[in-house]
């Protein structure tokens, strides 16, 4: 991993980063508390479509993680999102269409899975991560790879996720990753979602194999978290990881 810039502003420290697997280019995030050296929880977000490693949504879940909790929060940048197109991805909708053609035929979820996985194993090599309490935020398609990612990587020990199911292309792979989760998860489902039925996110939560697991439904439509929905997430990962924070 190579980090190739580094910010303090306000008391919080952006690092930016670059990490090879695979012979992919994965650009990234992290976010720490300025100064200091305890060891800290991790909370590792998946962006939704159309979005990237900085958007406002991930921006919505590192203030308060880092700012108030003092945990350490890490994001890269999803397939043909962000850093990893030529364009940067500014232009929402055309990247929004590109990522529907792309789940439909080969959604590359093993490579996001290696990716994360990679990223992860290189950031507990730094000294303030706490190996012992790693947890995933990720609504939408960030539950399209963090299914798999939580599936695959038993290191993450809680896993907010939601806002997708088993009514879109791949879903038998999703109900397939999802009988292999262990950690705590808690899902949520907003009411009135017009991209996923309330069906196919019931069947996608009844399939996770977590002991630990809840679902909670909110008001709205398929948007950003925000208020509530946003706060019960960030008291759920705090509740299941800060007892792991030396």
């Amino acid at each position: 991993m190579d980090f190739i810039s580094d910010v303090i502003e306000g008391g919080r420290r952006q690092r930016g980063f670059s990490l090879a697997v695979d012979g992919r280019r994965v650009p990234g995030l992290l976010w720490t508390r300025a100064g200091g050296s305890a060891r800290r929880p991790l909370v590792l977000v998946g962006h939704g479509g159309s979005q990237h490693k900085a958007s406002d949504a991930v921006l919505d879940v590192v203030g308060p993680l880092v700012d108030e909790h003092g945990f350490a929060v890490a994001a890269i940048d999803g397939p043909i999102h962000g850093d990893r197109r030529a364009d940067g991805g500014r232009d929402s909708g055309k990247v929004i269409l590109e990522f529907r053609a792309l789940w439909n035929a080969e959604p590359m979820i093993e490579e996001m899975v290696a990716d994360w996985r990679a990223t992860t194993s290189a950031l507990l090599a730094a000294p303030e991560i706490d190996a012992q309490a790693i947890g995933w935020f990720g609504i939408s398609m960030g539950t399209a790879y963090g299914l798999p990612l939580c599936a695959a990587d038993s290191r993450i020990r809680a896993a907010l996720l939601g806002m997708w199911g088993t009514s879109h292309t791949h879903g038998a792979r999703l109900l397939a990753a999802a009988r292999e989760v262990r950690c705590a998860v808690l899902f949520q489902r907003k009411r009135d979602d017009e991209r996923f039925t309330a069906a196919g996110q019931q069947e996608l939560f009844d399939a996770l194999g977590s002991r630990d697991r809840e679902m909670r439904v909110y008001e709205g439509g398929h948007v950003n978290p925000a208020g509530v929905q946003l706060r019960d997430g960030i008291d759920f990962l705090v509740r299941a990881l800060a007892a792991g924070a030396a």
